[in-house]
């Protein structure tokens, strides 16, 4: 079997992976014998992705789905209207093996009335732009399509409404727990390009089929170091691992370091030739700065706000593919958050990031003689990977805050549009903590800091001092 021919391109989080609050197993009403129902009741966007879906299936007219009981726009907790589920036979000459092709409706705008989405016409994109899929093998004791990956993509799309972030071709997903809920190896996400689907041009605009790809820690940490171009290219080369259509199997027991010891290797080249991908991640951080008593006084009463709350059981981290790292843009506005903090701009928002009235004078570039930064394990793990594959490449690296708007960015001599200079290595304005590190100290702290690339070997917490260049860093546990 072949992918049709259609038009394409290449291209935390209050969600914890709980299954969908109400969910019902149906087939769609809008498709009967094969043909869309051309009428009133059926969603011009909607209609477009059934045809793409029926042109790829015309075998399954009237698929399973999963359905929200009560829909997003009606109250419901669930952003996703549909999730449909298709029986693919494989093909063994093209590597491909029987699996189930999960395809989500609702990220994009099919329903182009402003219930959900404002619409924005047939040239722009489509809502979100895009919607996600996931191939799951199939298990020889399967009567039917599982659930639990509508609950994985329920969860997603909950990130996405409420942080108003989208996820594109090569983001990965920390999920920290076996993507199915049980004792599999496969507890992250990788973010590909649907092979079959691709891109959709719909009255409502285009829409981008993003495919969900589970794999391992160790090619999490693969992604995190180097790309996911990459790690999705070696997946792709064994059946094991997925093959050109990347079938995610929960029985794997293997990552693609075990099945060819040379990827080691190759994944170590890239890092050295082309450096890290990823210009940034959340986490959990605070700081201690010197020499004014009155910014550190409400800067440490936001970080303890920020400390005391829980960590999200998913973090998605964004990969960087168009930015050389050597522009430093700006940090953007923090998540939507309650109905009335929607149409607050980011000054105001800035404004409030301390307990009480904030002194104008504290958005002013303060100059620091030295600093003191904490952040958690599972962030600071990172810290290697952005002293290796960005700062020595010349580029940037953010830790932003899970909550709230405080940011720290690590910088390399060189890149533009910083506050901070070789006369002035540290400095904060608002929320935004600066730390130029030059290239004596970036050899430094890659060698002190590189047991942190295995977390689950580090005993926190754990301080790391510089006394020469004035700078302190404490890795606390995850529920300090």
């Amino acid at each position: 079997m072949e992918c049709q021919d259609m038009e394409w391109k290449e291209g935390k989080v209050p969600s914890n992976g709980d299954t969908p609050s109400k969910i019902e197993i149906e087939s769609p009403d809008a498709v009967k014998n094969g043909n869309i129902i051309a009428d009133s009741t059926v969603p011009a966007g909607l209609q477009a992705l059934f045809c793409a879906c029926t042109n790829l299936y015309p075998d399954q007219p009237n698929p399973l789905q999963v359905t929200a009981l009560v829909k997003y726009w009606l109250g419901g907790p669930d952003p996703l209207d549909y999730i449909s589920m298709y029986d693919v036979p494989g093909n063994d000459k093209l590597k491909i093996p029987p699996h189930w092709h999960y395809i989500s409706f609702g990220l994009s705008d099919i329903h182009g009335d402003g219930r959900v989405h404002e619409f924005t016409g047939p040239d722009k994109v489509s809502g979100f732009g895009f919607e996600l899929t996931m191939r799951l093998k199939k298990e020889p004791t399967d009567k039917g399509p599982p659930t639990w990956p509508a609950a994985i993509m329920q969860g997603l799309a909950k990130y996405v409404f409420q942080s108003e972030s989208t996820l594109c071709v090569g983001d990965h997903v920390s999920w920290n727990s076996p993507l199915d809920g049980g004792e599999s190896r496969l507890q992250h996400m990788l973010m590909a390009e649907d092979p079959c689907l691709g891109m959709v041009r719909t009255p409502n605009g285009n829409v981008q089929f993003v495919q969900v790809v589970g794999i391992t820690s160790e090619e999490l940490r693969a992604v995190q170091h180097w790309n996911g171009a990459g790690v999705l290219a070696i997946l792709k080369r064994s059946l094991v691992t997925g093959g050109p259509w990347l079938v995610t199997d929960m029985r794997r027991g293997e990552s693609v370091y075990e099945l060819d010891p040379a990827v080691a290797e190759e994944v170590e080249a890239g890092i050295e030739s082309t450096g890290s991908n990823l210009s940034g991640v959340s986490a959990r951080i605070s700081w201690v700065m010197q020499p004014d008593v009155t910014l550190n006084s409400c800067l440490r009463a936001q970080d303890r706000s920020l400390a005391s709350v829980d960590s999200p059981s998913i973090t998605v981290k964004k990969e960087n593919n168009s930015d050389s790292g050597q522009d430093l843009p700006l940090i953007k506005s923090e998540p939507k958050q309650e109905e009335s903090e929607q149409n607050v701009d980011t000054e105001e928002k800035q404004r409030t990031a301390c307990s009480g009235a904030v002194p104008a004078e504290l958005f002013e570039t303060q100059r620091l003689e030295s600093v003191h930064v904490t952040i958690n394990l599972e962030s600071g793990a990172l810290l290697p990977l952005a002293l290796r594959g960005r700062l020595k490449h010349g580029r940037h690296f953010t830790f932003k805050a899970v909550l709230g708007s405080a940011a720290l960015t690590l910088i390399a001599p060189g890149v533009s549009g910083a506050f901070v200079s070789a006369e002035s290595p540290y400095a904060v304005r608002g929320p935004w903590l600066q730390l130029l590190i030059p290239d004596d100290l970036i050899e430094l702290m890659s060698a002190d800091l590189a047991g942190l690339a295995d977390p689950d070997e580090v005993k926190v917490p754990v301080t790391f001092q510089w006394p020469a260049h004035k700078l302190t860093l404490t890795i606390v546990g995850e529920d300090c």
